[in-house]
């Protein structure tokens, strides 16, 4: 067994500090860096235009957010205060509403407290309607737009007129894709929500601009949803029948298996899937929406598909799922999770996310994470930020910030949280961020990498053509390809307009090298070492097993960790790069877990989830910047946001020199001139 307050992988003592971020709170406040972009829609409203986000102003779109699950979308007035506050303190400019509709959540759109047994799902709870239309309003005025999601997982009930609602699933997937009477009832819905007049802003939500984006459908395809619930897929063979008279496709008597493998059922689903998307888009203009639409979400492995991506095309935007790692561990002592590094990996997000990048279309990731109790994830805020600025992405949502209300949290997914999600398995607290240090306490660096653009975009890119909508995806060609240049997919009748053309079993990249160097030569990962580096005039950040590799030499600084595991970021706040900033963030940290968690020997069960404060580990370093400022001095911040001490520094022939980790230990540093 193991917990974080034992020993390092060489067996020598860990130091560790508790360093519990406040739900309602930040240490640092950098939302005066982001001040000109209050209110959230003063640019009008978001348009798709060619493969970028742009507002009305001509104003390109970046964002850097986190998803909002359940609960915590209907907070009360004084928390929502806080926490949209807090949120712009590290840079946050979107919430995803996701779940909104869920019946397991407490409140939920259609109910506020649990006990009356609702007939049907057709009308809005007026309290739950307050409480989300104030929680925008805070949102607004603190300059961070809403993502909107549909249908996500409403459980229809008899009252709404349905077959068989009892069997099944939540969001009635895939049935609610052809459904007519379940496709009526989720167009009612979103009648109800957009022309719903918010009374704290007076504006409809169809004609409030800080409202920048909507799904229709939250991971709701044929690929990872069979139909087998009468007399739905009878109805869906019907379908099928008539569609395959029309294209002169032979049936016969005997029963369709709907085969995912088969072409002309891939060639169907495809058809049936766009006209789904095209009649719920053309509803929600005839409703007034005016920002961009997209279908549903393509969902990593279960979805990775030439024709789901091809299905999606009608509408404005890609969407796109992927995790890290994940496993059954909500079941404490039983499941068992991945607990593999993302930097020694072929095979992490971004391969997934570049697969379903259409260069023709702005392309958005609503949920992605390296969840607890990986002990590694402090290496994939930044990783994640780097990458998507360096593809141009137009924004990222972690899944999530919270599934709960709950207050003066201080540990890591407190079991409590989550819920009986998807027709029955506990979720627990595992995707909580919102006060996990390893993550979070990240995303200042991570807001200015993408929002301020400190990692500025390839120079090259890279055209993969799909060739056969119907064969599987091979995805050779993206192996390290979108950490070095550009990628974007092809589809057949796309016109390939890269640098570089390739098909998927290509190999762009030389992944047996077991390192990629971006081609602006600011992003860098070696496999073998298991560390990667960010190189830019702005942001700096070393990660992974650096305390293995020595000292990092990167343009105008030094680092050297001596901590095996760690994250150490620095970013200038000010207009001045790093060598010539009086202002400076410094971010460190590794590992980050409850007191006395306890896991297996390979860290791959947790046994125990332990109780607070959250521990973090200390890391030791020592940075070395040139810079022309020659008065700067190193304050530790506490979790308060107070100076605890003044690290030793030396400034000689150019260059300042700090070691944090000796004393006044913390995960935050402000350096800044007297």
């Amino acid at each position: 067994m193991s917990n974080i307050s034992s020993t390092n992988q060489d067996n020598t003592p860990k130091k560790t500090i508790p360093y519990s971020l406040a739900w309602d709170d930040m240490p640092i406040d950098l939302s005066f860096i982001y001040d000109n972009e209050k209110p959230a829609g003063k640019h009008g409203f978001l348009k798709a235009k060619g493969d970028k986000f742009i507002f009305e102003d001509g104003t390109e779109a970046r964002f850097w957010g986190t998803n909002f699950n359940g609960s915590q979308i209907f907070p009360s007035h004084g928390h929502s205060e806080k926490v949209a506050k807090r949120l712009a303190k590290v840079g946050i400019n979107i919430v995803r509403f996701h779940q909104m509709d869920a019946e397991w959540s407490a409140p939920n759109i259609f109910q506020f407290t649990k006990g009356k047994n609702l007939p049907d799902t057709k009308s809005f709870d007026p309290e739950s309607v307050d409480r989300l239309d104030y929680l925008i309003y805070c949102l607004k005025k603190e300059g961070i737009y809403v993502y909107m999601d549909l249908l996500t997982y409403r459980r229809f009930k008899k009252g709404d007129g349905i077959a068989d609602p009892e069997n099944i699933r939540d969001a009635a997937k895939p049935y609610s894709n052809y459904d007519r009477k379940l496709i009526e009832l989720q167009k009612q819905y979103n009648y109800n929500m957009w022309t719903h007049i918010n009374p704290y802003t007076k504006l409809a939500y169809k004609d409030d601009p800080a409202i920048a984006l909507v799904d229709i459908t939250n991971e709701n395809d044929f690929y990872t949803w069979s139909p087998t619930i009468e007399p739905y897929r009878s109805d869906l063979e019907k379908i099928y029948r008539e569609w395959a008279a029309r294209q002169g496709i032979k049936t016969g008597d005997e029963k369709v298996v709907f085969d995912k493998s088969d072409d002309e059922i891939l060639s169907f689903y495809i058809e049936i899937t766009k006209n789904y998307n095209t009649e719920m888009y053309s509803h929600l203009r005839e409703t007034g929406v005016k920002i961009p639409v997209t279908g549903s979400n393509l969902h990593g492995n279960w979805s990775r598909r030439w024709a789901h991506l091809t299905s999606q095309l009608c509408t404005d935007y890609i969407d796109s799922h992927e995790y890290w790692r994940g496993g059954t561990h909500w079941k404490n002592g039983e499941g068992v999770f991945g607990n593999q590094p993302m930097t020694g990996s072929l095979e992490n997000m971004i391969p997934s996310f570049a697969f379903s990048h259409i260069g023709s279309k702005p392309f958005f990731i609503s949920e992605w994470d390296n969840p607890w109790p990986n002990e590694w994830r402090a290496e994939s805020s930044l990783l994640m930020a780097a990458v998507a600025a360096l593809q141009g992405w137009d924004g990222i949502t972690i899944h999530t910030y919270r599934y709960s209300q709950d207050e003066n949290v201080d540990m890591i997914g407190k079991p409590i949280t989550g819920g009986a999600i998807g027709n029955g398995y506990h979720r627990g607290g595992v995707f909580d961020t919102f006060n996990d240090p390893a993550k979070f306490g990240l995303f200042y660096h991570a807001a200015l990498i993408l929002r301020r653009g400190d990692v500025k975009p390839a120079d090259k890119t890279v055209s993969i053509k799909a060739g056969d909508l119907f064969t599987p995806p091979a995805i050779k060609a993206l192996e390290l390809t979108a950490e070095k240049h550009r990628v974007e997919i092809v589809l057949p009748g796309m016109e390939t307009k890269g640098d570089i053309i390739a098909d998927p079993d290509d190999t762009v990249v030389d992944s047996g090298a077991g390192e990629v160097t971006s081609d602006t030569k600011e992003l860098y990962r070696n496999l073998n070492k298991m560390i990667g580096w960010i190189d830019s005039p702005f942001t700096k950040a070393v990660y992974g097993f650096t305390g293995k590799e020595g000292e990092i030499s990167l343009s105008n600084m030094k680092i050297d960790v001596f901590t095996d595991f760690a994250t150490v970021a620095i970013s200038s706040l000010t207009d001045q790069p790093i060598s010539n900033s009086d202002n400076m963030l410094l971010t460190a940290v590794g590992r980050a877990d409850n007191t006395n968690s306890i896991y297996n020997e390979n860290h791959t069960q947790q046994l125990d989830a332990g109780h607070g404060p959250i521990l973090t580990e200390v890391i030791e370093a020592t940075i070395e910047i040139k810079t022309e400022k020659k008065n700067l001095r190193v304050m530790s911040i506490n979790p308060q946001g107070m100076v605890t001490g003044y690290i030793p520094a030396e400034y000689t022939d150019g260059v300042f020199r700090f070691t944090i980790g000796e004393e006044f230990q913390s995960i935050y540093y402000l350096i800044q001139g007297m």
